[in-house]
């Protein structure tokens, strides 16, 4: 049995890869500051789905708080961790940069210092597709250099990816990094478009279509998700002896670091994402058709064949299935 601590449990990937790992035999330590970024019930109506089973234990505590987090680390003594917790959201870091710095940069600090005097053999870090920023050239390969973000939400993430290759490399801690691309599915976060949309669509409200409709993301359902974190968390990395000082490979190091793309390696136009999120509704939504916002990229895309090598991943959720899912849990399960 692993110990695991699972930072953000409490949050959308959080509760679902607990749950996941609990199947399995682990013992789940979640830690979630259940702050107030959206409505807090529906982070302890997740918790509720993971509090039942012997093996999983809820902290509440704040990435920041170093105390908090050398005393905890201290006292559980974990195998690995995935750290799932940050501050999330494009647009909200336009307004709230320092939140971000705060839970992004000081939390993941905290968390790599606790990693490192506690022989963890292994940490697993969620990054983001938003580091690609004014990248253009598609898909989105973990082998193209990110150093151009367009938000401090991204910025935050790339940060993390060279904090982690810098533990990696002066503490020999073995750390690998996931750039989520546009997760989607039941218990999902209320601030995600599609979320907005359903409750929009349902109150008969307009909803708010940016870029005129011309977006295009790499949409990828939770369950898919999960495997591939879980078959990652698995993997701890090597040192890359092919790796060149000449010619550095982004994706890779000479120390134990790793990055990957964990996505649906198929970006759908947002439109053809309304009208699947419409079908399953059985109700067309009123469309506000909008410019493109500050912070935000025309379409995200996927390489995954870098986490096919290595684990196997392969998305297996179609849109419409997984639609389908959220529709009938919002339908059954979500109370505002």
């Amino acid at each position: 049995m692993n110990k695991i601590l699972v930072t953000g449990a409490a949050g959308f990937i959080g509760m679902h890869l607990s749950k996941c790992l609990l199947k399995r035999g682990d013992e789940v330590v979640g830690l979630d500051n259940l702050n107030h970024y959206y409505d807090v019930r529906l982070k302890q109506a997740r918790l509720s789905q993971l509090e039942g089973n012997k093996n999983f234990r809820f902290v509440k505590l704040d990435l920041a708080n170093r105390v908090g987090m050398a005393e905890l680390f201290a006292r559980e003594k974990f195998n690995r961790v995935v750290n799932l917790a940050a501050q999330a959201g494009v647009r909200y870091s336009i307004e709230n940069p320092h939140a971000y710095v705060d839970s992004n940069l000081v939390g993941f600090v905290n968390l790599l210092e606790g990693c490192r005097h506690h022989q963890i053999e292994h940490l697993v870090f969620a990054s983001s597709s938003s580091v690609y920023g004014l990248n253009s050239k598609m898909p989105f390969s973990v082998h193209h250099n990110v150093d151009h973000p367009i938000s401090l939400y991204a910025a935050t993430k790339k940060a993390n990816e060279l904090m982690a290759h810098t533990y990696a490399h002066l503490y020999a801690l073995p750390t690998t990094g996931l750039r989520f691309f546009t997760v989607y599915g039941p218990w999902g976060r209320p601030d995600m478009a599609y979320f907005k949309f359903t409750k929009a669509i349902l109150k008969d409200r307009p909803i708010d279509v940016y870029n005129h409709g011309r977006m295009q993301r790499d949409f990828t359902y939770i369950d898919d998700i999960v495997k591939g974190v879980v078959g990652i968390l698995d993997k701890i990395p090597e040192p890359n002896i092919a790796w060149s000082s000449d010619a550095p490979d982004p994706s890779s190091s000479i120390v134990p670091y790793q990055i990957y793309n964990i996505g649906n390696n198929n970006p759908i136009e947002l439109m053809v994402f309304i009208e699947t999120l419409e079908n399953a509704l059985g109700k067309k939504a009123k469309k506000n058709m909008l410019s493109m916002q500050a912070g935000d990229v025309p379409a995200t895309y996927a390489d995954v064949d870098d986490l096919e090598r290595a684990v196997g991943f392969k998305p297996a959720t179609s849109l419409s299935v997984g639609i389908g899912r959220f529709v009938e849990w919002m339908m059954n399960e979500y109370k505002e």
